[in-house]
């Protein structure tokens, strides 16, 4: 049943949202040199490499590590960069991924291929056998301002209660948050 809901919904919002999404990837294009969509590697299900994409926030030059073992965010943003990312559209492209069956709508954020520790401790618990999500349980009850331990013990308990009326309840609190813009660090 999940999966029947990710693709269609999937397919459902990229119908809805092609004029947006044509519109902001001619907008990060003009406004920074570089692709529009950033490829990243990503950890997926059972910790299988997939590529997903996103609408690029950072300079082509900045390194391939997680924001927030970056010193001075600030420099390595494009123009739109902190608007895209407070407002989630940099996540719109994700939908391919979800439509492809690489993400859910709601599960475990992807790591970085490099989140070495995230990686280890999600193996260790089990968490790497969920499909990883556009959105989770970690993502809001904090985001970016909860520490690697704290968010895998969200998702750990998301691994143990999960069900589709406790992604819907995800979901729903999501649209919120994305709304007032919580828990974005940068």
């Amino acid at each position: 049943m999940k999966r029947i809901f990710d693709f269609s919904a999937a397919l459902i919002l990229l119908m809805i949202t092609a004029l947006p999404i044509a519109v902001i990837a001619v907008w990060v294009k003009f406004t920074s040199p570089g692709p529009a969509i950033y490829w990243s590697d990503r950890v997926g299900r059972n910790n299988i490499i997939f590529r997903m994409p996103k609408f690029r926030t950072m300079k082509s030059s900045s390194p391939e590590v997680a924001t927030h073992l970056l010193e001075n965010v600030e420099r390595y943003l494009t123009p739109l960069g902190a608007f895209l990312r407070k407002t989630s559209l940099d996540e719109l492209p994700q939908l391919w991924s979800v439509l492809k069956g690489d993400m859910s709508f709601v599960g475990p954020r992807p790591a970085l291929f490099n989140q070495d520790d995230l990686i280890k401790l999600r193996t260790e618990k089990g968490i790497s056998g969920l499909i990883p999500g556009i959105t989770g349980w970690a993502q809001i009850n904090g985001r970016d301002d909860i520490s690697i331990p704290v968010k895998v013990s969200y998702e750990e308990y998301y691994l143990k209660n999960k069900s589709f009326a406790f992604d819907l309840k995800i979901l729903w609190r999501t649209f919120f948050k994305v709304l007032k813009k919580e828990g974005v660090a940068h």
